[in-house]
């Protein structure tokens, strides 16, 4: 299967770093002795987009079918079902049809605390508690379909990333890059010097990959009515 082009992958970013470690053939900065390097630049990376709510992580799920009388999506560790994506990191929306039908899907309502109601014909509103994405107890009357909107993670939950595993958005390759040999230079070369130029080439990447997203957000309209009238209900203005 051909990889987007939107995407990166482990290999290409360890790839540049060994190159940016001067050792191309990777005699040395293997992809075994790389890869936790790559991970701590991940796990970088995403704290900096989710923290920013920046484009190249958000997602829309697939379609999740949730049966009637069900009141939770769980995640794919849990022995619960319905699951939701594994790769999520922030909720953004959640919205329902019927099971089954073409309907358009209606955004859901998030709310701090769920009241026990009559069971009806749709889930109408939700919850993130401990992991798992709670609807009202007793469920709807009706199998629903929902699709969630949402923040994604690249990461890898394996000790070593595999080198095809796709790990970022295509603006990401020279941050990740610079920052994983940084981490390189820092920590196996002990090159202070090194990694020190390494982490500013990777502050600057990551500072691009912010200004183009914030372009891209300015172009789109954006629904903020939901955030707004749950801001007002708190007392803000």
């Amino acid at each position: 299967m051909a990889l987007s082009s939107s995407s990166i992958t482990a290999g290409d970013v360890m790839d540049r770093a060994a190159v940016l470690m001067n050792d191309p053939a990777k005699t040395d900065y293997t992809y075994i002795i790389l890869s936790p390097f790559l991970r701590m630049a991940l796990d970088e990376l995403i704290e900096n987009l989710v923290d920013g709510h920046n484009a190249p992580l958000v997602s829309t799920s697939l379609v999740i079918t949730v049966p009637a009388g069900s009141n939770a999506m769980y995640s794919v560790d849990s022995l619960n079902e319905p699951h939701y994506p594994s790769d999520l990191a922030e909720i953004q929306e959640i919205s329902e049809r019927l099971a089954g039908s073409r309907d358009p899907f209606i955004p859901m309502k998030r709310t701090e605390f769920l009241e026990t109601k009559e069971a009806g014909d749709r889930l109408a509103y939700w919850t993130w508690q401990n992991q798992v994405v709670r609807f009202n107890p007793n469920g709807a009357t009706t199998a629903r379909e929902v699709q969630l909107n949402y923040l994604r993670t690249y990461s890898s939950e394996s000790a070593n990333i595999p080198p095809e595993s796709i790990v970022g958005p295509i603006n990401s390759r020279s941050f990740l890059s610079y920052k994983t040999a940084a981490y390189a230079a820092q920590f196996i070369g002990e090159n202070t010097e090194r990694a020190q130029i390494l982490d500013a080439k990777a502050e600057l990447a990551l500072e691009r990959i912010e200004s183009i997203n914030n372009k891209g957000k300015q172009q789109i309209m954006t629904r903020h009515r939901p955030f707004r009238a749950n801001w007002k209900a708190r007392g803000g203005f």
